[in-house]
């Protein structure tokens, strides 16, 4: 095989890996979700350490040192960059970050979704992201208001049946003067 198409290894030295990039957006979260990163910065720094330590020649311990690095970066900078929201408890009014809500599409299907942070956003569980299309349809309606859900695959229509604002416990390291460490 011709040298053009080996990739020269220096030093057994992994690649640098790009930096995993955020939206640019402001980083709204819920108290769950500001535990949950807490949680993750605590869960990779720990993963990180043994490895750290043992300053392994072994290419594969290396690049897995890397990707953790890199992960922990993008998670101390959400944390840092985090703003809390609490609208636990709310008066149910209209739409705000924090809330649950209950839509009934065309079909007459209802599913409950719930506006969260960007990372706490998990379709799978109905949790959505503040700046998702159907989050922007969503916030600022009243119980009862018909509005316009746009999809890649056309509009739809849904009806905003219920909002609730579910009590939420206060994050357990969340520091009495406001700032995130």
């Amino acid at each position: 095989m011709s040298r053009a198409f080996v990739k020269e290894d220096s030093n057994n030295q992994p690649e640098d890996l790009p930096a995993r990039q955020a939206s640019g957006l402001p980083n709204y979260v819920t108290p769950q979700g500001l535990e949950k990163l807490q949680r993750r910065v605590e869960e990779l720094s720990a993963a990180r350490k043994p490895l750290a330590a043992e300053r392994s020649e072994d290419p594969f311990q290396r690049q897995r040192l890397s990707l953790l690095e890199r992960d922990l970066r993008y998670y101390e900078t959400r944390l840092k960059n985090s703003i809390l929201v609490d609208n636990s408890g709310c008066e149910a009014v209209e739409v705000r970050f924090g809330a649950a809500v209950i839509v009934r599409d065309d079909k007459g299907i209802l599913q409950e979704f719930s506006i969260v942070g960007e990372d706490e956003a998990d379709t799978e569980t109905g949790r959505i992201s503040w700046a998702s299309p159907l989050a922007s349809a969503l916030l600022g309606a009243r119980a009862g208001d018909r509005l316009f859900w746009k999809r890649k695959s056309g509009e739809t229509r849904l009806e905003l049946v219920s909002i609730r604002y579910p009590l939420s416990k206060k994050p357990a390291r969340w520091p009495s003067d406001g700032h995130i460490p």
